[in-house]
């Protein structure tokens, strides 16, 4: 309850300051908020649209907050998203198999290769006693001039363009992505209207993969003497060691599954909506945005899912207020820096929450 009102409050915090920043635009906070939430959730393709902009942020997002849970700052998921992307463009463009061994096997080696990048992060820490925020900031970069190479490379670069071959169609995971087009799926979907809009944008079966993770994260964190002691190891790794966990181990393990969650992101996101690479001048940001999820969402499995479609809502419907107000499109961004930072300064909140839940409990 306390987590969540301080989340709420952080949350509203940023949405006051937005308006006070349109505002001073010389534009209405509440005609711009009513543009934001028309263009976010008054059309069904519109819920597509934020599903799928928010299925990358959730799993970085989970990402982040696994990490965290065993007191490591995975700053490093923005990199283990491109070789996450990179691997699904790589093998999916390489590889044509039946879809029923493609998909899988495309998304078990970017896991696996993800996971492996991360998990250098954790054993540098744990062997070398590098600290994680700079070593992940150097393999942010490794990662996006790798791919950029990769996307280069003869046999797996597009003639003429600045971006990969297309992934074979057995890799793709786009829902219903053939029968859409077919006469019976046309005929089918113009006697369903809701269905119809909603299905009209590239939904992929990225959002079913994040919701297991979602699941998955919290059974081990909760369920498991595995999460337990990733626990420990976050809350004290010294009284962890004293009880004979092999904090080194898990701080590796950790930072594994957190590469191989963002890798995860990565691969849907290639797989179902891009379908190839593109030479990258600068970080797209799912990897950082993920940052945000995860503090917004208090470090937790489902508060990372609640976050991701917020935060993927508020990126969506913020274009909608740039193109029909001209707003400025760093509103938005100022409206997630603004919560993020009340979320760095507790106190503000803190008090406040704990005299209204003593209140409460007195009831």
């Amino acid at each position: 309850m306390k987590k969540f009102l301080f989340s709420f409050l952080c949350v509203l915090s940023g949405l006051l300051f937005g308006a006070l920043i349109l505002k001073l635009s010389g534009i209405s906070p509440v005609e711009a908020y009513k543009v934001m939430w028309n263009g976010a959730f008054s059309r069904p393709s519109y819920i597509a649209y934020i599903i799928i902009r928010s299925t990358p942020l959730i799993l970085t997002g989970l990402s982040v907050a696994f990490a965290f849970r065993t007191g490591l700052f995975n700053i490093g998921s923005e990199g283990q998203f491109i070789i996450g992307a990179l691997t699904a463009a790589y093998f999916g463009f390489i590889f044509n198999f039946n879809p029923w061994i493609q998909i899988p096997l495309v998304l078990a080696l970017s896991v696996f290769i993800s996971s492996l990048y991360g998990g250098l992060a954790g054993f540098m820490k744990a062997r070398f006693g590098v600290h994680e925020v700079i070593s992940t900031i150097m393999l942010n970069w490794i990662a996006l001039y790798f791919s950029n190479y990769m996307v280069l490379s003869e046999g797996f670069h597009k003639v003429n363009t600045e971006t990969s071959e297309f992934i074979n169609p057995s890799t793709s995971i786009t829902i219903l992505e053939n029968w859409k087009s077919s006469d019976s799926g046309m005929n089918w979907l113009s006697n369903h209207p809701f269905l119809n809009e909603f299905m009209r944008p590239s939904l992929n079966a990225g959002i079913f993969f994040a919701l297991i993770a979602v699941f998955i994260i919290w059974l081990i964190l909760k369920k498991t003497t595995f999460g337990f002691k990733l626990k420990a190891v976050g809350i004290s790794p010294e009284a962890a060691r004293y009880a004979g966990i092999n904090v080194n181990k898990k701080m590796t393990q950790s930072m594994m599954i957190a590469g191989g969650l963002s890798g995860l992101a990565g691969a849907t996101h290639v797989m179902g909506v891009s379908k190839n690479i593109a030479i990258l001048a600068a970080h797209e940001g799912y990897g950082f945005d993920g940052i945000a999820v995860s503090l917004i969402g208090s470090n937790s499995p489902f508060g990372s899912l609640t976050a991701g479609f917020f935060l993927g809502a508020l990126k969506y419907s913020g274009q909608k207020i740039q193109s029909a107000l001209e707003a400025p499109s760093e509103v938005i961004s100022i409206m997630i820096g603004a919560i993020i930072f009340f979320i760095a300064i507790p106190i503000i909140f803190e008090r406040p929450i704990n005299k209204v839940l003593k209140i409460w409990e007195k009831k």
